[in-house]
């Protein structure tokens, strides 16, 4: 299905650790827009997930448990997709490695199916 780097895990459960909300979930999804006609959405979720979505439990190298949601429609083009973390002089932030993805934008937000 989905895979996550470990770097991506950890990032996730500091972010979620900063926001200091509890029960804080990730929210990972497709949506239609941007300039290649769908983007990637990446989001706190607080409450309970929805009957749609997709749990991936995961644990971050300090030991912190990290819930990502992904609901049914976006996981049909997430298919196999790995999540990075990426922190470089140029880029900080999640990154998409989606063989789904016929083209992508230059910034990476964005992709063609």
């Amino acid at each position: 299905m989905l895979d996550f780097a470990q770097d991506a895990i950890d990032e996730i459960a500091r972010q979620i650790s900063r926001r200091n909300v509890p029960g804080t979930k990730l929210r990972i999804g497709v949506r239609g827009g941007g300039c290649s006609g769908f983007s990637y959405i990446i989001e706190f979720h607080d409450g309970p997930p929805s009957t749609r979505d997709q749990l991936f439990e995961r644990v971050a190298s300090d030991g912190t448990d990290v819930t990502i949601l992904v609901d049914r429609k976006s996981l049909i083009m997430l298919v196999d997709t790995r999540v990075e973390w990426e922190n470089t002089l140029l880029r900080k932030g999640f990154r998409f490695v989606n063989p789904n993805a016929k083209s992508t934008c230059s910034c990476g937000s964005s992709f063609s199916a």
